[in-house]
């Protein structure tokens, strides 16, 4: 499992930040605690640029284990601060407060921070963090306590309990902004998820909606809402392709050219695999495929893959369309009009990136998208019971 701290550090690298253009009669000063280091070392205060790019702000050089930095910030943001020589950086949310900080030159992630109010608010962020982390490692214990050829329920349950504990962290940063909607570290966390894929603009626009009207008109703010109205103008155009919706009846080619349609392909469920040759992600999936299908391929399950062959450097397309489906045992149904990502079907069910999957019920609407691994086995198996 990936470690928690990576993932944090991940995040909150990702950030847009305020700048530091001069706010007229405050300052913050960060007094910096730093025993560990030697007399003449430089500490450096950074940001993210809105290319993503570090960029250096100011810096203070250590003496007796002491440093100073002083300036101002337009708005509360997040910031970086590292010690020439120490691995990694320290995160924290800087504001025009009088700031202590006891930098850990052993691990800067878990240096202290005290005096910035926002900084609450980002700590109580990681902490909840960090506690899917230990849930995560408890299970993953309990797994291995199993042994190498454990019962297939009690497997099964893992894989579960598992799932359910990431379904569970994907949610955690909307419950934590719904939650804590009077925050400036809200609004970047909120800026971060936007460039996710699972981004649910719609929950976080009525989420945004709830912050007071000075965080919503603050730089960040509006920043933030652009983001927004921008993403749910998409999401208006594309909603007829969410959970709980009809799945759109589409045609396209088989392998032999016949024409046919999802309404001739359905079973009792469906998914619909978009995928292709070169897709190094969509063959490494491809044997987990299998698997499912196999297991419930006579209780209803069908699979339809639309291939997203014909990219610009594949000198036969079809061949190496074919060449896969033969050789990763891929049984089921094949589409394609080999014109990559311009193929009809992939543009109307807005496909953007693959491997992409949806998931119809047997009345063919979309209960679940994009599920890969042991999610998509168990949502199969709850779909249509044991194989």
């Amino acid at each position: 499992m990936i470690k928690m701290k990576k993932i944090l550090i991940l995040l909150v690298a990702t950030l847009v930040f305020a700048s530091c253009n001069q706010s007229k009669g405050t300052e913050y000063v960060i007094n910096g605690n730093a025993e560990d280091i030697h007399n003449g070392v430089r500490v450096r205060l950074a940001q993210i640029d809105e290319k993503g790019k570090q960029i250096i702000r100011d810096s203070a050089v250590v003496m007796d284990g002491k440093f100073t930095i002083k300036g101002a910030v337009e708005e509360p943001g997040v910031y970086f601060l590292s010690a020439d020589g120490t691995p990694g950086n320290m995160v924290f949310m800087l504001e025009n407060s009088d700031i202590n900080i006891d930098f850990n030159t052993k691990m800067p992630m878990d240096s202290k921070v005290t005096g910035s109010e926002s900084n609450k608010s980002y700590e109580d962020f990681q902490n909840g963090m960090l506690k899917f982390r230990e849930e995560g490692e408890a299970i993953m214990t309990k797994f291995k306590e199993l042994g190498q050829d454990p019962a297939p329920q009690k497997r099964d349950s893992i894989k579960k309990a598992m799932e359910e504990m990431r379904q569970r962290q994907m949610a955690y940063p909307l419950s934590f902004v719904q939650d804590n909607n009077d925050s400036y570290f809200s609004l970047n966390l909120i800026q971060l998820e936007s460039t996710r894929p699972t981004f649910d603009v719609v929950k976080y626009k009525e989420a945004y909606e709830g912050f007071p009207k000075h965080l919503k008109e603050s730089k960040r703010g509006q920043i933030v809402k652009q983001k927004i109205d921008e993403l749910y103008k998409k999401y208006e155009s594309i909603a007829h392709l969410e959970v709980g919706k009809i799945a759109p009846n589409f045609e396209s080619k088989t392998p032999e050219g016949e024409t046919v349609s999802l309404n001739d392909l359905k079973g009792k469920v469906t998914i619909i695999d978009f995928w292709a040759a070169w897709c190094g992600p969509c063959r490494r999936e491809n044997p987990n495929v299998v698997k499912v299908y196999k297991q419930y391929h006579d209780k209803g399950l069908e699979i339809i893959g639309v291939s997203l062959d014909g990219a610009p450097n594949q000198r036969d397309p079809k061949k190496a369309w074919l060449d896969a489906i033969e050789r990763d045992g891929l049984e089921w149904n094949h589409l394609s009009s080999l014109m990559y990502f311009n193929d009809p079907v992939a543009k109307q069910y807005n496909i953007k990136s693959i491997p992409a999957t949806y998931i119809l019920d047997e009345e063919g609407k979309i209960v679940a998208k994009n599920l890969r691994g042991a999610a998509l086995e168990l949502k199969i198996k709850e779909l249509l019971g044991n194989p």
